[in-house]
């Protein structure tokens, strides 16, 4: 029997089965690693998670007074939002734009205001956003201001897509422009704040009056409304409406946002770009502590950049409180003071310059400041006189201050020992060659320095300076002065703040102008305070280093920190702001007492230039009087160094123990002596008089001011 042949796959197969098998196990382990290694790359390609900040419904903190009176709020508004995914295009812009349009007709009840906000709207649309809304609302049209020829230059690559772009609107005509209706330009107006908006960042759309109809047909119909929510936004409520305004500053609009020129500043910050910010004065000082902490969520969004769903992480957070150390009361009453003064001295004869006044009240012993006011007399726009407030120029504006600074010239002398306490001048008209007799406004004869404060002699500072000056003076005779006296004289000022910047806490304080001329005439002026300029709250600084002994305390506005405040409550404490001594002069205790001594003479002698005003003050006050012979430098033009008087007032009271100290400028009060009226002192009797009587009903109130705050300067420095 024959043995049947034993068959054998060929080898050629067993080769195909062993690639295939191998081409098989190679595809599954590239799925398991597709699947293990790469899978959560791939679901996250196609389901993106973003995190982002909201910018809306963050209210900034709060500001309140030295007694917690609320000076700014937030008022809450309604507001409707846009927020435009990545994948958003022009056409889907456009078809939600012209919905909302159509819900805000509906509301037949529109107010002036609503037609002031849509004017305003429409006046923002500029002929570039019209002639965008034309070509993408008219395509056949817009697709013939295109030839073939330009069609060409694209392919050819010696045109752009952006320059056909470009040449498309340059052919647009005014006639085809005018094709857009009012109802179209509604819809643009809209599309423009939509288009405005960056990227998943929420954009408002309208704030302003909006309805109660408005608001609730979108909340319903939010489905149709792709990118439109619904929120409340806030606004700055200013509860005693122009006290202190300008002091206070603005904030940026939510259509101004961050300002250009900090941009980097802020969004490294984590602000959006279309923030409000503090623009000014405290609002821009404390922005880090007004400015809220916005909520942060997680954006979900597919591949093409749709937001499929929001996850919030951390809930949004007001702003921090400020309290200041201004006492609004107090305030209000200084401003109602100076209005009142000004209306009357306006009616004398020779005040066509004057238009404004400043007081600044401050506690010697720490330095805060009580009450900062300015009020200005301007035209408005309709031509009617109106008053106001100009609480920013005590700290912005300067002028010659006249007599009031003879109290920081008596103490150089002192220092410089070219006299010293009971040093006695002959008070008589100087006859230098070549110049004016220079004198005091009478002949006093002999007198030391206290008369010569008490009384305000000019010649008593003139032969002061002199002897710094190592001069000699002769009648009839040339003067030839050492010029490098300018430079002492000044920096025995600036040891009280005059001349130099005193450090409050608030942004673009003034430093005054000094005089770069060193004939040596201008040395005696500037000892009289009529050659260099200050600024009002500078000279409350330097009366308030006489009134505490000698030590040069910062001006302080802001007390204390808060964390945001519960409703009718407030927060705890996050920072006390405690005062701070820039320097002690560098002078002997009994040289300022004896300054001190002659500052209670002008107030409470008889013979003293300010008693027939403070006469039978209870509160025992001190203080020096000024005028300044000055030449007009304001607003109006045409009188432009025209010759005037500047008046001041410098104070502090109890002068044995001085809780508070005070200066007053009136520039430009008169053209001429003959005209002169004392403004000054008028507005210095009533609010020392008004402090101190709204302090006993305080205490009846039980009240307490200065809380944990040393007594004063000098215990601070002990201290430290």
């Amino acid at each position: 029997m024959t043995k049947k042949k034993k068959r054998t796959v060929p080898l050629r197969l067993n080769i195909l089965f062993f690639l295939i098998f191998l081409l098989f196990s190679g595809m599954i382990l590239r799925l398991g690693i597709v699947q293990i290694v790469y899978g959560e790359d791939y679901r996250k390609e196609v389901e993106r998670t973003e995190e982002v900040t909201i910018s809306t419904s963050v209210p900034r903190g709060k500001i309140f007074d030295r007694n917690y009176n609320t000076i700014v709020d937030n008022k809450p508004i309604k507001a409707i939002t846009y927020t435009r995914s990545a994948s958003s295009d022009q056409e889907e812009r456009l078809e939600t734009a012209a919905k909302l349009a159509k819900i805000f007709d509906q509301d037949t009840t529109d107010s002036k205001e609503d037609q002031e906000a849509l004017e305003e709207d429409l006046k923002k649309i500029t002929v570039r956003d019209k002639k965008d809304y034309w070509i993408l609302t008219r395509p056949e049209k817009a697709e013939k201001k295109i030839t073939k020829a330009d069609r060409q230059k694209v392919l050819d690559g010696v045109m752009s897509e952006d320059d056909l772009y470009d040449l498309q609107l340059e052919r647009i005509t005014e006639n085809e422009l005018k094709e857009i209706t009012q109802e179209e330009l509604k819809v643009l107006a809209i599309k423009r704040e939509m288009d405005s908006g960056y990227a998943l960042t929420p954009q408002i759309i309208k704030k302003d009056n909006i309805s109660e109809k408005e608001f609730a047909f979108i909340s319903e119909n939010l489905d149709e409304l792709p990118g439109i929510d619904i929120t409340t936004d806030w606004e700055r409520n200013y509860v005693f409406d122009k006290t202190l305004r300008t002091l206070i500053g603005s904030i940026s609009s939510s259509e101004e946002g961050v300002p250009q020129d900090r941009l980097d500043y802020f969004t490294s910050r984590e602000y959006s770009r279309n923030d409000r910010v503090g623009k000014s004065y405290l609002e821009y000082q404390y922005e880090d502590i007004l400015q809220g902490q916005k909520a942060k969520a997680r954006n979900i969004t597919d591949k093409s950049g749709n937001i499929i769903d929001t996850e919030i992480i951390t809930e949004g957070k007001s702003g921090k409180d400020l309290i200041m150390t201004v006492d609004v009361e107090l305030q209000q009453e200084v401003e109602k003071i100076i209005e009142e003064e000004l209306t009357a001295a306006k009616k004398k004869s020779g005040t066509a310059l004057l238009d404004r006044a400043f007081v600044v009240m401050m506690d010697p012993r720490n330095g805060e400041v009580l009450s900062m006011a300015g009020k200005q007399i301007k035209k408005d726009e309709n031509g009617k006189t109106v008053i106001d407030d100009y609480a920013l120029g005590t700290m912005t504006s300067s002028y010659t201050m006249g007599s009031a600074v003879k109290g920081a010239t008596v103490l150089s002398g002192f220092q410089s020992g070219v006299i010293k306490p009971g040093s006695i001048q002959l008070d008589e008209p100087l006859y230098i060659k070549g110049s004016p007799p220079k004198k005091s406004y009478q002949t006093m004869g002999n007198i030391n320095d206290l008369e010569a404060l008490q009384r305000s002699s000019n010649v008593y500072m003139f032969k002061t300076a002199i002897a710094m000056a190592d001069g000699e003076y002769r009648r009839n005779k040339s003067l030839p002065l050492d010029t490098s006296a300018f430079s002492v004289l000044r920096n025995y000022y600036s040891q009280f703040g005059l001349g130099v910047k005193t450090g409050i806490d608030l942004p673009n304080e003034a430093t005054g102008f000094k005089g770069r001329d060193v004939t040596p005439g201008l040395l005696l002026d500037l000892s009289i305070g009529q050659y260099d300029t200050y600024t009002p709250l500078q000279l409350a600084q330097y009366v308030s280093v006489i009134a505490n002994g000698g030590y040069r305390m910062k001006p302080q506005l802001v007390k204390e920190i808060r964390e945001p405040s519960p409703k009718d409550n407030l927060g705890s404490v996050i920072e006390s702001i405690n005062p701070e001594v820039l320097n002690k002069v560098e002078m002997k205790p009994q040289y300022v007492e004896r300054v001190q001594e002659g500052f209670r003479r002008v107030m409470q002698e008889k013979r003293g230039t300010a008693y027939g005003y403070f006469m039978g003050a209870d509160y025992l006050p001190a203080g020096k009087t000024g005028t300044a012979q000055a030449f007009y430098d304001g607003p109006n033009k045409d009188q432009f160094l025209s010759p005037t008087y500047n008046l001041t007032l410098v104070g502090y009271a109890p002068h044995n123990n001085p809780e508070i100290a005070f200066s007053v400028v009136v520039p430009w009060a008169y053209d001429k002596a003959s005209n002169s009226h004392p403004i000054n002192n008028l507005i210095g009797r009533r609010i020392m008089d008004k402090y101190f009587e709204l302090k006993s009903e305080q205490s009846k109130e039980g009240i307490e001011e200065g809380v944990g705050q040393p007594e004063n300067a000098r215990e601070l420095e002990e201290a430290e």
